[in-house]
C-alpha cells in the first residue's frame, strides 16, 4: 500500500471562504465547523466564509480558522478512503493539525489550545513593533549571517527554513527592516515582508511561550497511533507526554521544514499530501524534493485524485 506523509498548513494559508466547498457537500465537516465553534465559542463558519482578510490576518482568528478547516477535510479525507498515514507533520501551527490527525488528542482541545496560542502570541509584541520578511535566494547560512549583522542589539533571526533558498525572518520591525536590506546587497533574489500581525518563532513570543505552558500541560496527550514530525526538532515525537515542551518551545524556535520534509522521504513516505487551505508546502516540498510525488486536498474534487492511486 501506498505510504502517505499527511501535511498540514499553518498561518498564511488562509483565505476568505476557505473550507466552505467541504461544509456545502459533507454533512461530517460541518460537524467539525460546529464542535470547534461551540469549544470556543467563535463563529469559524462565519469567519472563514465571510471574514474579511484583516480579520483573517489577526492570528487569534487565523489559528482556530485554519486548523478547522484542515480537521474539516482529514475528517472527510478518513471517512471517504478509510486512509491512514505513516507519518504525518505540520507546519507551525500545522503541527497542532498533525498531532489531531494522529489521535493525540481530541478537536476541542485542540482548537481551544491554538485559540489561546494566537491570542498569546497577539498580545506578545505590540502592534508594529514586530515584523517578518521572506528571503528568497539566500542560503540559510547566508541569511543567519544577514541577521547576526543587522541586529544591532535589537532581535533579528531566522524563523522559517521553508526551502533552501527560502527563509523566513522575524524580530523587531526595524531589525527585519535592515536585514531585509541587507539581504538585497547580498544577493537575495527578492524579499518580501510578510503581512503577519505578529512577529512568530522568535524571541519576542517568550511570553506567549510562558503563558501556553499551562494550557498545554492542561491537555490530556494520548498515544501517537502514526509519527508525527516536531517543527523543533525535526524528528519523530518520542511519545505523547513530549508534547506540552516540544510545542512550547516551537513559539520561539524556527520552524525547521527542511530537514522535517528530508525525515519523512527517509521514513520513506512515497506521497506527501497536503490536507487544508492552499499549495503553499506542495510548493516547498517540490523545491526541497524535486522527485517528490505530491497531492492536495483543499477542496472535495481532490479527492478523486487520492482515490485513483489508493
Amino acid at each position: 500500500m501506498t505510504a502517505f506523509a499527511f501535511v498540514f498548513p499553518g498561518q498564511g494559508s488562509q483565505a476568505p471562504g476557505m473550507g466552505k466547498d467541504f461544509y456545502r457537500e459533507f454533512v461530517l465537516a460541518r460537524q467539525v465547523f460546529e464542535e470547534a465553534s461551540d469549544a470556543i465559542r467563535l463563529n469559524l463558519k462565519q469567519l472563514c466564509f465571510e471574514g474579511s482578510d484583516q480579520e483573517l490576518q489577526l492570528t487569534a482568528n487565523t489559528q482556530p480558522a485554519v486548523l478547522a478547516c484542515c480537521a474539516a477535510a482529514w475528517e472527510v479525507l478518513h471517512a471517504e478512503t478509510g486512509l491512514h498515514p505513516m507519518v504525518a507533520a505540520g507546519h507551525s501551527l500545522g503541527e497542532y493539525t498533525a498531532l489531531l490527525a494522529a489521535g493525540a488528542l481530541d478537536l476541542g482541545a485542540a482548537v481551544a489550545a491554538v485559540r489561546s496560542r494566537g491570542e498569546f502570541m497577539q498580545d506578545a509584541v505590540p502592534a508594529g513593533e514586530g515584523a517578518m520578511a521572506a528571503i528568497m535566494g539566500l542560503t540559510a547560512e547566508a541569511v543567519t549571517k544577514v541577521c547576526e549583522e543587522a541586529a544591532q542589539g535589537e532581535v533579528v533571526r531566522p524563523a522559517n527554513f521553508n526551502a533552501p533558498d527560502q527563509i523566513a525572518i522575524s524580530g523587531a520591525a526595524a531589525a527585519v527592516g535592515r536585514a531585509s536590506a541587507l539581504a538585497k546587497e547580498r544577493g537575495a533574489k527578492r524579499v518580501i515582508p510578510l503581512k503577519v500581525s505578529a512577529p512568530f518563532h522568535c524571541e519576542l513570543m517568550q511570553g506567549a511561550a510562558e503563558r501556553m505552558a499551562e494550557v498545554l500541560n492542561g491537555i490530556p496527550w494520548r498515544p501517537l497511533s502514526c509519527p508525527v514530525i516536531s517543527n523543533l526538532e525535526a524528528k519523530p515525537y518520542p511519545g505523547p507526554e513530549a508534547a506540552a515542551e516540544l510545542l512550547r518551545k516551537q513559539i520561539t524556535s524556527p520552524v525547521r521544514w527542511v530537514e522535517s520534509v528530508q525525515a519523512m522521504a527517509e521514513m520513506p513516505a512515497e506521497v506527501f499530501l497536503e490536507i487544508g487551505p492552499g499549495k503553499v508546502l506542495t510548493g516547498l516540498i517540490r523545491r526541497i524534493l524535486p522527485e517528490a510525488k505530491t497531492l492536495n486536498l483543499s477542496a472535495p474534487k481532490d479527492l478523486k485524485a487520492i482515490q485513483e492511486i489508493l
